[in-house]
């Protein structure tokens, strides 16, 4: 190598800027360039901490209802999109989320596709919806799947109007390029199975936060909001509060003690009165959903105020303390079945 061509020189700069141009052009690019980018030392999401109070949002879908059929829509949805994700309609960057009405007297029209959801019931009674021959009444509180490729539709023959959080795997589908969905020949799916036959069939439903078994998607598919209830109001009377959860449990799969369905865990945690959590942090980002209660989280270096049904998000690797100002119940969401079953999850307890 020339003293015109050493490192530093003009020329050299040269040089090397022509060989990238010309890497560029056979198709191929310099992975010293991209290392630090690409692997990092810790996570580093790509998406900040968000909140979506609840009052605002529902103002919002009550006029989307005034404007827009169910049928017309399909899904009469608020997509929450992240702020530092907008225009793709996701809250992490694995996960889907949004808050959907229906009105009396509406049918949303049966579907199937390969992305899972799964529903937390926020506000109004009278409506259901129909997973695979099944159909379940909608309470407020409870927790309902929907799991890859069956068949799902919603109808409110109530007199009020009823709002859930939906969650979907639709980003981790994407990612994969596997996406598929049909209609059903009909408005509504048959229904060949009585209202909780599932839930006749099979026991426990709520397993401490540690158990890590794996399965398929759960043959239950709603998980009422009384038994969990119940469940944390039991664990709290006869047992110390964890410091950083407070009183928590997963959701499981009856059938093998894993999560409800193999993209997505759903947790439910009771944080009492004047509770305030040490500092956690995990992998997978999770969306968080108020079902009672009001209090604060100090996500990294944001602290988001929370009301009753309002949803936040806490990113991967993101330290979250939560602090409660009364008995408070929050749901929450993320990818962690995914992450543990590529052996990529991991938690810090600082």
């Amino acid at each position: 190598m020339s003293n015109a061509t050493s490192p530093g020189t003009r020329e050299h700069d040269a040089v090397r800027q022509e060989f990238y141009q010309r890497l560029d052009q056979n198709g191929v690019a310099p992975l010293w360039a991209a290392m630090a980018r690409l692997v990092t030392p810790q996570p580093r999401a790509q998406y900040a901490p968000a909140s979506w109070k609840y009052a605002q949002m529902r103002a919002l879908l009550m006029e989307a209802g005034g404007l827009i059929t169910a049928r017309e829509a399909e899904r009469r949805v608020l997509v929450l999109e992240n702020p530092s994700l907008r225009g793709i309609s996701q809250i992490t960057q694995s996960l889907y989320a949004g808050l959907q009405l229906i009105m009396p007297g509406e049918i949303a029209p049966s579907h199937r596709h390969a992305a899972a959801a799964l529903r937390l019931v926020i506000e109004g009674q009278g409506a259901y919806t129909a997973v695979d021959g099944e159909r379940i009444t909608m309470h407020p509180g409870d927790f309902i799947i929907t799991p890859s490729w069956t068949f799902h539709d919603h109808g409110n023959p109530g007199s009020e109007p009823v709002i859930w959080l939906d969650g979907l795997d639709v980003p981790i589908v994407n990612m994969f390029t596997a996406s598929f969905a049909e209609s059903y020949p009909q408005e509504t799916q048959a229904i060949v199975r009585p209202e909780g036959d599932a839930a006749a069939r099979y026991g426990a439903t709520l397993l401490p936060l540690d158990y890590t078994p794996q399965g398929s998607s759960s043959p239950l598919f709603v998980y009422p909001y009384s038994r969990s209830r119940e469940a944390l109001d039991q664990l709290h009377r006869n047992g110390p509060l964890d410091a950083h959860h407070g009183i928590k449990l997963q959701y499981a799969n009856p059938a093998t003690g894993g999560a409800p369905m193999p993209t997505m865990a759903a947790f439910t945690q009771l944080l009492p009165a004047g509770f305030e959590s040490a500092a956690y942090r995990c992998t997978d980002g999770t969306v968080y959903c108020v079902v009672e209660g009001r209090g604060r989280s100090r996500i990294g270096e944001q602290t988001i105020e929370w009301g009753q049904h309002d949803v936040f998000v806490a990113p991967s690797w993101c330290e979250v303390q939560h602090q409660s100002d009364e008995d408070s119940v929050l749901f929450s969401f993320s990818d962690r079945p995914a992450q543990k079953a590529l052996g990529l999850w991991r938690e810090s307890r600082g």
